[in-house]
């Protein structure tokens, strides 16, 4: 596995986000995360590329401590559906529970992008990415949506994947994870600080 100062210019297959806030410490959050990295790495995925880890803030704001992300990229001869629902298995073996939709997550992986891939159509992510805050809060797609809908505003998102896959473009905005990096507002960008990992 290549290290996000090791990068190639092509970009991964897969683009994955990982998080976790529910546990006591920051230190406890990282290392849950790295166990599953290691996890991940066991079975059919092949981890090419890891992220610096991130500190950041939990979303929406005061739902929980703060979180620990990383972006991997993966290749896989996995389809998507495939994927997510071992990412889904991955998260309840790591004790991930889903009392509610913003509730603290011991672990969080998000399919992020699969190339450059629209699922299911133009139409429904277009419809999901300008779906107002509000209502993101309370609903959710009920179908796979790629890219996720909401990664070109979220810092947390793509500060970890501008370490690994900086030009991947984003089918819609047509904007690479950099140039979105680039168009996040200072406050939020500021909010995401390397974590050193012990």
């Amino acid at each position: 596995m290549s290290q996000a100062d090791n990068l190639h210019q092509t970009c991964p297959k897969v683009l994955v986000s990982l998080g976790s806030n529910a546990t006591s410490t920051l230190r406890d959050s990282a290392n849950l995360i790295r166990d599953a990295i290691e996890h991940l790495a066991e079975q059919d995925l092949r981890i090419t590329r890891i992220s610096h880890y991130y500190s950041t803030p939990c979303f929406p704001p005061g739902a929980g401590p703060d979180f620990v992300n990383v972006a991997i990229g993966i290749e896989t001869d996995l389809l998507p559906d495939d994927i997510l629902k071992f990412l889904h298995i991955v998260e309840a073996e790591f004790g991930r529970e889903r009392p509610s939709r913003w509730a603290p997550r011991t672990l969080d992986l998000d399919l992020i992008a699969y190339e450059d891939m629209v699922l299911p159509d133009k139409a429904k992510l277009k419809h999901w990415m300008s779906l107002p805050l509000d209502d993101q809060m309370r609903l959710a797609p009920d179908q796979l949506i790629l890219p996720h809908p909401r990664m070109h505003e979220r810092a947390f998102v793509l500060i970890p994947l501008a370490d690994i896959a900086p030009s991947w473009r984003h089918p819609i905005v047509d904007r690479t994870v950099q140039e979105l990096v680039n168009d996040l507002p200072d406050a939020e960008k500021m909010g995401v600080k390397r974590y050193e990992t012990p």
